[in-house]
Formats: C-alpha cells, structure tokens, sequence
C-alpha cells in the first residue's frame, strides 16, 4: 500500500516532470503524438514497474479523448494529464500491478480533473496572447531576442501548469486509491465492470462523431444475419466479422449513390 516517503515523494516528482515535458507535444511544441494516452499512459507505466495498467488506461482513455482536438478557439479537457495522472495514480499506489478495480477508480478520479486542466489552460493561452500582443506592440531595437524569450516563456508557462498540476493531483489521488481499498467488495467489482465497459462508450462516442448514422442500419443488419449465420450454421469468426463489413460497405455504397 501507498506511504508518501522519500521514494514516493521522487516518484511523484519524476512523474511530474514527465508527464509535463510529455504534455508539450499537444500544442506547444512537436506535435508528434507522444502526448496521446495510449502512448503517454503505456511509457508512464513501464517507467513506474506496470507497464499493463498504463495500456489499459491508455487504450480506454484515447478512445473517449481521441476525437477533442484543440482546433481554433477550442480547449478540450487536458487527456494527456488525464491518462498519466490515472497510471501514476494505480501504479504508485499498488506497486507491482494495479487491479482492475483501483485502474476503474483511478479513472473515474481523473476524469474529474477535466475541467481543472480545462481552466489552466484557457489561462495560459490568454497570458500567452499578452505576451504576443506585447512583442507585436514594441518594435524596437532587440525584437528577435524579445521574441525568442517569449517563444520559450510560453513554452515554461505550459510546462509549469501541466507540472504543478500533476503535484496536486498525484498526491490526493494517491491518497483516494489507498482509502478506496477500504471499501466494500461490492464497489471493487463494479468498477471491475466498468473498466470492462468502458471502451464501449469510447467505441460509441467515436462512431457518432464520426457521423456514421448512413451506414447504422446496414451495419446493425450485416452484424444481425452474420451473429444468426454463426449461431444456425457454426459460421467461423472471420465469417462473421467479414459479414459484418461488408453490410456497412453495402450501406455507404447505397448512400452514395442515392446522393
């Protein structure tokens, strides 16, 4: 069970300056997926000795987060500091393996944070459009150097935020998991289920972003008649799934055609 000591204090620290320099690549600078959960959540993992916990997290979170994009004026919820909050938060409270439960709970804890790291950073977007403004309102001497240390001041404010923020969610993470062991046996095996059914919800919510309400129908009946075909006829799996496919196929042909 988790006890804040000295390894635990450097565990959380060395988290944090992770996870923030990993938190750069979502906009500030890169760009190169490393931030996304189901890689940040993985390498968090594997640093921390439970490289499993952290790909169930990952793969969970980035199908819920994968499609909030920060696009023009947009600010989605911070899913970088989600999915490795949740890893640090399992790992560190169970070394060696996490449970499904306490992955469950570690989850449902961080998704709280949403519109914590939402606010930060609204915040340090605008701070970081006033020190635009002011480059661009004083053109004298030095510009290039002024406007370098601007760059790399916006770049510290995103790292700062992401940093302080996982120093405060760490700890009272911690501390929540290590109190949730407590608790009935009845609430462990919910948030068992949970964690079980929540890639459905993610599965979900991309579909109907993706706006495929063309092909549901299609693919509700080429699913219908495969599962009928395997029960009735012992159809093999990939006969069942290639059923599937080719009844949305048949449905987005049909679609784009009539259009």
């Amino acid at each position: 069970m988790a006890m804040f000591d000295m390894h635990m204090i450097l565990a959380v620290l060395g988290t944090a300056v992770v996870g923030a320099l990993v938190g750069l690549d979502r906009t500030a600078v890169g760009q190169v997926m490393v931030s996304q959960p189901i890689v940040a959540a993985p390498f968090v993992g594997w640093m921390l000795g439970d490289p499993i916990t952290g790909f169930v997290i990952g793969v969970t979170l980035e199908l819920i987060w994968i499609l909030d994009m920060p696009v023009g004026t947009f600010v989605p919820a911070d899913s970088t500091i989600s999915a490795v909050s949740a890893t640090a938060i399992a790992a560190l409270a169970y070394p060696g393996g996490a449970p499904l439960p306490v992955a469950g709970a570690s989850i449902l804890l961080t998704t709280g944070m949403g519109l914590v790291t939402m606010r930060a950073d609204g915040m340090v977007r605008h701070w970081n459009a006033r020190l635009a403004d002011a480059i661009e309102t004083d053109q004298g001497r030095d510009a290039e150097s002024r406007l370098a240390r601007a760059h790399f001041s916006g770049l510290a404010l995103f790292f700062m935020k992401s940093f302080l923020l996982y120093l405060i969610f760490l700890p009272l993470g911690i501390a929540a998991v290590t109190v949730f062991q407590h608790l009935p046996q009845n609430v462990h095996r919910a948030l068992s289920l949970f964690v079980m059914l929540l890639p459905l919800l993610g599965v979900a919510l991309v579909v109907r972003k993706l706006s495929m309400k063309t092909v549901d129908l299609f693919f509700l009946s080429g699913f219908v008649i495969a599962a009928v075909m395997g029960q009735l006829f012992h159809a093999p799996a990939v006969i069942v799934l290639l059923l599937t496919v080719t009844g949305g196929w048949l449905g987005a042909r049909y679609h784009a055609q009539r259009s």
